[in-house]
């Protein structure tokens, strides 16, 4: 386990949202960052398994995308998700503010911490990386949520 990565996800990375208005936009990409974070908050939920997403990634490809995960590299701009699993338009925000977003937010990472706590050994799947554990989703969120505050001059 990535305790600094784990970390990050749980105690710092929602104060780091709290500078952006809810309508920035990103050095690219479409979203606001209201979107951005509602975005954030459902990948979260996809982990949980609140929120079911098939595999698109065919099957002998996840060597491959499971070797990124386990590397260093980052997310490059602009990187769009396999399959239509994120629109090309971004989705309306579903909150009233900003505000809202980033507590739900922080509600999604404390759910995921205790699912995983509450169920330790558990793999869900991702629709491009497949079936991660514990570790590789704290992974996954960490290059997720570093890209996404590139994405808005954050980190």
């Amino acid at each position: 386990m990535d305790e600094a990565k784990l970390h990050f996800l749980t105690k710092e990375f929602i104060p780091l949202l709290k500078e952006l208005p809810a309508d920035a936009k990103g050095k690219w990409g479409k979203m606001s960052a209201q979107q951005m974070v509602e975005h954030v908050s459902g990948f979260f939920k996809v982990s949980t398994q609140k929120l079911k997403i098939p595999l698109v990634t065919p099957i002998e490809h996840l060597p491959k995308f499971k070797e990124f995960l386990l590397s260093d590299k980052e997310f490059r701009e602009n990187t769009k998700a396999p399959g239509n699993i994120v629109p090309e338009e971004p989705v309306p925000t579903r909150k009233a503010s900003m505000n809202e977003a980033g507590e739900e937010l922080q509600n999604e990472i404390d759910h995921f911490v205790a699912f995983f706590t509450d169920n330790p050994g558990t793999k869900t799947t991702h629709p491009v990386f497949g079936n991660l554990d514990y570790d590789e989703w704290v992974l996954l969120h960490y290059k997720h949520v570093t890209h996404h505050l590139r994405q808005f001059g954050i980190h």
